[in-house]
Parts: C-alpha cells; sequence; structure tokens
C-alpha cells in the first residue's frame, strides 16, 4: 500500500505501519476526541479508526450519541440554581444538586481546557431569563464530579 517495501513477497513495514499489506496505521491522531481521549475513552482505535465498543456512542472518535441528552442539558438546571439561586431547581436545589463540587471562575478563559486526565464537557446554556452562561463537567478517577462555572 506504499507503506513498506516488499522483500522476497513479504511487506517489511515503515515505522507506524502494520499488517500484512502495511495497510494499518498505528497512528492515533484520527481517533482523538475532542476530550483529549483515544476514541472519547468509549472505544479503541484499530489502524486509525475507532471502534466504538460502547454501542450508544457512533462517528470517527465515538463522540456522536443520538439517544444521550448530553451533559450539558443534563446538569444544567442543577448547575443554574447552584450558580446563580435561580431556574427550575431553584426550590429543590439543596435536596437535588449536591452531586458535583462546584468552582466559580471570572471568565470563559478560566475554565478548564481539554488535555486533563478527566474527560471534560465545555457547556453553553441558556438560563431562564434566556441569557447564556458557560460551565465545564468532569468526572475525576476518584468518581467525584466537578463543575466549573463562569460567574
Amino acid at each position: 500500500t506504499g507503506n513498506g517495501i516488499c522483500k522476497c513477497r513479504v511487506c517489511e513495514c515503515f515505522p507506524n505501519f502494520t499488517g500484512s499489506a502495511c495497510d494499518c496505521s498505528l497512528d492515533t491522531a484520527p481517533c482523538m476526541a475532542s476530550n483529549g481521549q483515544i476514541c472519547n475513552g468509549r472505544g479503541t482505535c484499530e489502524c486509525g479508526t475507532c471502534n466504538c465498543t460502547d454501542p450508544k456512542f457512533q462517528g470517527p472518535t465515538c463522540e456522536m450519541c443520538q439517544t444521550c441528552l448530553g451533559v450539558c442539558a443534563e446538569h444544567k438546571d442543577c448547575v443554574q440554581c447552584r450558580a446563580f439561586d435561580k431556574g427550575e431547581k431553584k426550590e429543590t436545589c439543596s435536596q437535588e444538586c449536591m452531586h458535583f463540587n462546584m468552582t466559580r471562575v471570572e471568565s470563559r478563559d478560566k475554565l478548564p481546557q481539554p488535555g486533563q486526565p478527566d474527560p471534560l464537557s465545555h457547556c453553553k446554556e441558556k438560563d431562564v431569563d434566556d441569557c447564556w452562561f458557560y460551565f465545564t463537567y468532569s468526572v475525576n478517577s476518584n468518581g467525584e464530579a466537578n463543575v466549573h462555572v463562569v460567574e
């Protein structure tokens, strides 16, 4: 396939290629999801292509989920009541919305960025007053949820 040389009718592959015809790339860059994880942590990278192991997730980097509500929409009401004391869960906030640690930041550029070890979702949601608010949602290796929200 142009990724090696033929010696005695056997392919000798160039670096980063394998397979009987040197047609399997060992490069994982095409499998890198936007959160910095290989195949979004929901699959394996085989020959430079994601093989999604979680059947709900699809796409080139296992990031598309047609049936998922989405981390942002799922936590929007709780972030809104904890950070701004408003929204649909304002009255039940202390009962329903204490499942994450919350940190306030001054501006969007102070939010955590992709590349950290924990999967990270960047969220932009509208509040009850039709204003945008921004937050990130991540879960660390201890299973603790962490939210950073722009004041």
